[in-house]
């Protein structure tokens, strides 16, 4: 905690959205100094699902730069919101989760986690520790600090109820639990995504009722999957698995945007803000080509989740199987969705600007001269119905990269 109160800022603002207040979160730091008494950082994940992607990591990396500085990082796992489900974003009531859906997800969390935080440095906590014991009682005093007509401003809330969309009251309750966590941990500093917004100044309210300083929220971006596009989620196809193999990951990566890429870095790299600047600088320049860059990053994200050296060895299979097919490492890319409807190969290849339209794409897969992922193409109709990445090659020069999601 040798950092100044301005040095700090700097790291806690790196790729965040909003800090509110941020004269607030300074006068915090200002007294953690002077009293040598880190603050209480906190983040929340409800176990919904059993595995992580680069997504859920944004707000784990900021928790880990807290650590770096000093404070202390208590990982919030919702064991009990998360049989209610966030409600954020949804247009209908979600599924409830049982509980032992809720506990095995949990498990699976404490062991990804640690890949980025530090576990003796961290504080693993479940919010069924105090809302177990808060009761019916406790549950109605709770609800009797907030009013409907104040819920329904949140935006979800208010599009449903315009729309004349079920709203469960258990949803209501949710909010107003997760701004409980923050009065029984006595948070600081709580960290979540955008969409997050809502409940994390629930958190401030319900802390000023109890008698507590309100805590600072701090926001951050909701990062964008592979498209570029689509914020990443499993249920579009566009993410990047931190249990996948390192293969998998190395490869996505290399398939991202030069755009996306340094964003990555921003949002995900334990590079500094100084050392990003020369990189950034460099690309400018030409000095440094964007595919030695993402090849660095592919690096840094593999060897992080699967081990000291993974990084280097997904990289030399990623040259290597290019090498032996000649396929070169930089290409044109075009990506689908699921949702576009049907992905015609002729399609995708005139999008990819391999032909100059789909009629040309069927005459060059009749005549023999198509290749998709290394097999010849037959099938002048051939649909892309799963989700993946190819390489269509026309003739033995031309290639292009297919993203379906």
């Amino acid at each position: 905690m040798n950092m100044s109160v301005s040095e700090q800022m700097a790291v806690i603002k790196r790729g965040s959205v909003e800090v509110l207040i941020e004269k607030e979160l300074e006068e915090k730091l200002a007294k953690s100094l002077a009293t040598g008494i880190p603050l209480v950082i906190k983040a929340g994940f409800d176990p919904t699902a059993p595995d992580l992607h680069l997504g859920h990591t944004v707000l784990i990396q900021k928790l880990r730069q807290f650590q770096q500085l000093g404070h202390d990082v208590n990982f919030l796992i919702g064991d009990f919101t998360g049989m209610i489900g966030d409600p954020t974003g949804k247009s209908e009531t979600r599924k409830v989760l049982t509980r032992e859906d809720v506990l095995n997800n949990a498990e699976t969390y404490k062991e990804q986690v640690f890949k980025i935080l530090d576990p003796e440095k961290t504080k693993v906590v479940f919010n069924s520790t105090w809302l177990n014991e808060l009761g019916c009682g406790g549950m109605i005093a709770l609800a009797s600090k907030y009013t409907v007509a104040r819920m329904l401003e949140r935006d979800d809330f208010h599009k449903r109820y315009t729309t004349q969309q079920p709203i469960a009251i258990h949803e209501f309750l949710y909010p107003l639990i997760q701004g409980y966590d923050s009065v029984a941990m006595k948070a600081d500093v709580e960290l979540g995504g955008t969409d997050q917004k809502f409940n994390l100044l629930m958190g401030r309210e319900l802390q000023r009722e109890w008698g507590q300083s309100p805590q600072c929220v701090l926001t951050m971006p909701l990062l964008e999957g592979l498209d570029g596009v689509n914020k990443m989620s499993k249920s579009l196809g566009n993410y990047i698995g931190i249990s996948d193999p390192a293969d998998d990951i190395f490869g996505k990566i290399m398939s991202i945007s030069d755009e996306l890429m340094l964003r990555y870095y921003e949002l995900l790299s334990d590079m500094t803000l100084a050392e990003i600047e020369v990189l950034k600088r460099e690309l400018k320049d030409h000095s440094l080509h964007p595919m030695a860059a993402k090849k660095q990053l592919g690096r840094e994200i593999v060897s992080r989740f699967l081990g000291a050296g993974a990084g280097e060895i997904a990289e030399e299979n990623f040259v290597k199987r290019f090498k032996e097919n000649e396929i070169p490492e930089e290409m044109p890319q075009v990506s689908f969705t699921m949702t576009d409807g049907v992905v015609l190969l002729a399609r995708a290849m005139t999008e990819a600007g391999l032909t100059k339209s789909n009629g040309e794409g069927r005459r060059a897969i009749d005549q023999g001269g198509v290749k998709l992922n290394g097999e010849k193409v037959s099938d002048t109709n051939l649909e892309l119905t799963a989700v993946g990445e190819y390489i269509v090659q026309i003739g033995k020069r031309r290639f292009a990269r297919i993203v379906v999601m």
